[in-house]
C-alpha cells in the first residue's frame, strides 16, 4: 500500500470533485494520516474496531473527533469507490455524542474596550484596529478576513463581498466604524509585492496576513484590553450575530450574513431556543 500516494489522490478527490475548502481537505487528510500512524498496517484493510479503537484513543475534544471519524468515513467511503475495499468500516460507528456547543461571547462594552486599546499612533495598530472592526462588524471568519480582497471591499457603498466556505459569495453591509477604520488603514497601508497587491491585510514585509497571525492578534489586544474570556477571532463573529438578535434583528437575515447553509447553525449561534423561532414562525403563519 502506497500511503503517500492514496493521500494525495484523495486529496484530488475532496477538493476537486466534491470542492470541499482547503482547510477541511488539510484536516480530513491529516485525520486519515494519524489514523494510519497509529493504525500501523494497510489502512485499506482496517476495520470497524480499528476505528472504535483510533476513536478511544483520542484525548481530543468530543467536536475534533466527531469531524476526525467524519474524515475516515469520507475517506474509506472513496476508497469503495475506487475499488480498494468493497466496505467502509465507518457505517456502524456511532459520532461521539455532543453536547451544545456555546463559545465565548463579549457585551458590546468588552467589544469597545478592546477597539479603543488599540494603539492608532501605529500603522499596525491601524491595521489591528481594522481587521478587529470587520471581525465584528461584518462577522467574517478568520480565513475570510485573511484572505480579503480590496476589490472586494466597497468603502463609499457601504459594503463588502465575502467569499466563504465552499467559495459561496455573500454581500455583508459594513458600519460606520469598519469603513473609517478601513480608510484609516489604507491610507497607511504597507507597500505590498506585486503578487500581493489586492490583499487587503498586510503584515510589515508586504504579503497577506496569516489566519495564526490574526488570531495571536487578538489574543494580544484582549489581553491589553483586560478582557479574561478566552476569545479568538471567531468570538467577535459570535458577538456580532449575538448583539444583533438581541437587538431585534431577523434570524434569517443573520443567518445570510453569516453564510449558514442551515438555520439551525445560526440558532446556536445566537444562543436562541430553537421555540422561539418556532413560535414567532407559527404566530405569522399563513396557514394559522
Amino acid at each position: 500500500m502506497d500511503l503517500e500516494r492514496l493521500i494525495k489522490d484523495f486529496m484530488y478527490y475532496l477538493g476537486v470533485e466534491r470542492g470541499m475548502s482547503q482547510n477541511t481537505v488539510k484536516a480530513y487528510c491529516s485525520d486519515v494520516e494519524e489514523f494510519a500512524e497509529k493504525y500501523g498496517g494497510d489502512v485499506t484493510k482496517a476495520g470497524s474496531y480499528d476505528v472504535v479503537a483510533w476513536l478511544e484513543s483520542s484525548d481530543a475534544a468530543k467536536r475534533t473527533q466527531a469531524r476526525g471519524l467524519s474524515g475516515l468515513r469520507s475517506f474509506f467511503t472513496w476508497l469503495v469507490m475506487e475499488g480498494e475495499r468493497k466496505d467502509n468500516p465507518c457505517e456502524g460507528v456511532d459520532s461521539p455524542k455532543m453536547g451544545r456547543y456555546l463559545p465565548a461571547v463579549l457585551s458590546v462594552e468588552e467589544v469597545s474596550l478592546i477597539m479603543d486599546s488599540v494603539d492608532l499612533s501605529s500603522r499596525t495598530g491601524k491595521r489591528d484596529r481594522a481587521i478587529l472592526e470587520v471581525l465584528y462588524g461584518c462577522g467574517l471568519r478568520v480565513s475570510e478576513c485573511a484572505g480579503l480582497r480590496i476589490s472586494d471591499v466597497f468603502i463609499d457603498e457601504g459594503y463588502v463581498r465575502v467569499t466563504g466556505k465552499g467559495d459561496k459569495e455573500r454581500i455583508v453591509p459594513m458600519g460606520e466604524p469598519a469603513t473609517d477604520a478601513l480608510k484609516s488603514y489604507l491610507a497607511d497601508r504597507p507597500v505590498p509585492e506585486p503578487e500581493y497587491d489586492d490583499f487587503m491585510f498586510l503584515n510589515k514585509f508586504g504579503k497577506p496576513l496569516s489566519r495564526i497571525s490574526i488570531f495571536n492578534m487578538v489574543k494580544r489586544q484582549a489581553v491589553i484590553a483586560g478582557i479574561r474570556k478566552e476569545i479568538s477571532p471567531h468570538t467577535f463573529r459570535h458577538s456580532f450575530a449575538t448583539h444583533l438578535i438581541e437587538n431585534g434583528a431577523d434570524l434569517r437575515v443573520v443567518q445570510e450574513m453569516l453564510g449558514h447553509e442551515s438555520i439551525l447553525t445560526t440558532e446556536i449561534y445566537t444562543h436562541i431556543d430553537s421555540k422561539t423561532w418556532k413560535k414567532s414562525i407559527l404566530d405569522h403563519h399563513p396557514r394559522k
